[in-house]
């Protein structure tokens, strides 16, 4: 006889649901069975359940804040070992001068060792699901998915298609020492990689296309690209007009604007999240995303760092287009703290538009949750907190210096919003429970599934033998400074 699934109850928590009709519980409680949320109500209801299956595990949240695991849509897992190796450079030189040639130089591990450090990273500080937008074959898909596996999160890799010949269009200047391996790149292989992976880890794995940037490869890449994406089912991304320069590309080589360009090529869509979308032709290419569906993942910290611009997102909420959040990798924005991109996305859009009303906190918490579920295809699994969706739920803890003087006596009296604190004075550091498809994978602040300790010294192993191959040195001190 079967045994019935296993059943939690989470009491006594502040939840922030984002579900349709955005209900924040006061003293609320969630009941898991399995890996799915069964219940959601006031803690005293579900206690007095007489429906309450009888074992049931009780957890005290001793008032913390609940929300959704956090989604980062747009975040490169296997830079993690390249992080504060390529400061103050912009976006091309950093990209062919030091990012390309170290992932260039990864073997076998290397991969594993860095997913392994920026999941560890993520699921600490509440993200629970996370798209990885361009992964090379360098890094060794197998070793990426064994992450996923091992550190027990929520991941979409997006294995990276490239052109079988170089950018010759886009410049001597501009070159990518990926391209050695472009032949392991193709849209073949990428389908079988889908084929043979997409669904797996208990439907935690999910295998999307990557498009390589378009600069001046021949456009016909991106059209197999897409073409192949809508026969086999497969979801896409793409980093479009991140750089100025990029806007120029796409005109010269392309004859379009760079959605226009998209949408040409049959990258556009629902099934399709395209990453940075800065330097666009506003007058065109906002009715596009808006007419055909398709989702942008705003990656606001990295586009500032790598001073590309920023990205028109109000305009883009405005129309009704999906804007998700994402962190980009740890060379550009130096963390995968998505707590972080939710402050900068819910400040800088107001600096920018001199208007306090743009991106209110509630606006950005919905970029990091539901808007990135949406975007991923996922909104009815995760996303939102809600009977029949995963238990994917992050805690936080608000009671430090920088969050007070919230209180959870106050809400509701005028006191400080919890959307607030959780965006505007919370950090990643703050999350003291994470449970992924009903597991808890961080309790206390502490990663269960991975040696943390294992994860950095191998990272660091892994780091230095990258820069030996590829002969990069330590980043220069400047303006004077010096190790004594």
């Amino acid at each position: 006889m079967a045994s019935s699934p296993p059943s939690t109850l989470y009491i006594h928590g502040t939840i922030i649901t984002v579900n349709a009709t955005r209900d924040i519980l006061l003293d609320g409680a969630i009941q898991v069975t399995g890996n799915t949320i069964t219940a959601i109500a006031k803690t005293s209801s579900l206690l007095d359940s007489p429906t309450l299956p009888q074992n049931t595990h009780i957890i005290d949240l001793q008032s913390r804040i609940v929300l959704p695991g956090l989604i980062n849509a747009h975040a490169h897992v296997i830079q993690s070992l390249i992080r504060g190796l390529a400061e103050d450079l912009d976006l091309y030189r950093w990209a062919c001068d030091v990012i390309w040639p170290m992932e260039a130089s990864m073997q076998l591990g290397d991969g594993y060792d860095a997913a392994r450090l920026a999941m560890c990273e993520m699921i600490k500080s509440g993200t629970t699901c996370f798209l990885e937008p361009m992964l090379p074959s360098q890094a060794g898909f197998g070793d990426v998915v064994k992450a996923v596996d091992e550190v027990g999160i929520r991941g979409c890799l997006g294995t990276l298609v490239k052109a079988p010949n170089p950018n010759a269009r886009a410049g001597a200047a501009f070159t990518d020492a990926r391209d050695r391996n472009a032949s392991d790149m193709s849209v073949d292989a990428a389908v079988a990689r889908h084929k043979q992976y997409h669904g797996s880890l208990n439907g935690r794995l999910h295998v999307w296309l990557a498009a390589e940037t378009p600069r001046g490869v021949d456009e016909s890449i991106y059209s197999s690209v897409g073409k192949a994406c809508l026969e086999h089912g497969i979801r896409l991304t793409v980093h479009i007009a991140e750089d100025a320069r990029d806007r120029v590309a796409i005109k010269n080589c392309y004859h379009a604007s760079p959605v226009q360009f998209c949408e040409n090529n049959h990258i556009t869509g629902a099934h399709s999240v395209l990453g940075h979308m800065i330097h666009l032709d506003l007058a065109t290419d906002l009715d596009i995303l808006h007419r055909t569906g398709t989702s942008v993942a705003h990656n606001p910290t990295a586009n500032a760092k790598l001073a590309d611009g920023i990205a028109a997102v109000p305009q883009m909420l405005a129309r009704g287009i999906n804007v998700a959040l994402g962190t980009d990798g740890a060379p550009c924005s130096n963390t995968y703290d998505l707590f972080r991109d939710m402050h900068m996305a819910g400040v800088i859009h107001k600096g920018v538009t001199q208007d306090c009303n743009v991106l209110s906190a509630e606006q950005v918490l919905e970029m990091a949750t539901i808007n990135g579920a949406k975007a991923l295809g996922l909104e009815h699994e995760t996303g939102s907190l809600e009977p029949g969706k995963k238990a994917d739920f992050v805690v936080v803890d608000p009671s430090g210096l920088h969050a007070c003087p919230y209180d959870v006596a106050q809400l509701g009296k005028g006191g400080m919003h919890p959307v607030t604190a959780v965006v505007h004075s919370c950090t990643g550091q703050d999350v003291r429970m994470v449970v992924v498809d009903g597991v808890v994978v961080v309790r206390d602040g502490e990663v269960l599934s991975v040696d943390e300790e294992v994860v950095k010294r191998r990272a660091r192993e892994a780091t230095l033998r990258m820069r030996e191959r590829c002969a990069i040195g330590s980043q220069p001190l400047k303006m004077g400074w010096r190790y004594v």
